[in-house]
């Protein structure tokens, strides 16, 4: 099953609308939706404070991928979801 992490932070509406924008695609593929808060910790928000929200995907045990950040990049998550790796 192909997993989602989210890195989002809290009164952010691009997070929320990322969120969304990507729930409406969970009636035609199976995946779940971990959100992480960046501002939690001081190394993830090092790594992605301008860039939130961003978007990782991961199928099995195989890397994450980043697939988008800011906004959803409805066509590059489809093709990750149909992707058999």
């Amino acid at each position: 099953m192909t997993r989602f992490t989210l890195y989002t932070r809290s009164y952010c509406h691009l997070c929320d609308d990322m969120l969304e924008a990507l729930q409406t695609l969970s009636s035609e593929y199976p995946f779940t939706v971990e959100l992480i808060d960046v501002d939690a910790d001081e190394a993830l928000v090092a790594q992605f404070d301008e860039l939130v929200p961003v978007l990782f995907g991961q199928k099995g045990s195989s890397d994450s991928v980043q697939l988008c950040h800011y906004f959803l990049d409805e066509t590059k998550v489809r093709e990750y979801l149909v992707s058999t790796s």
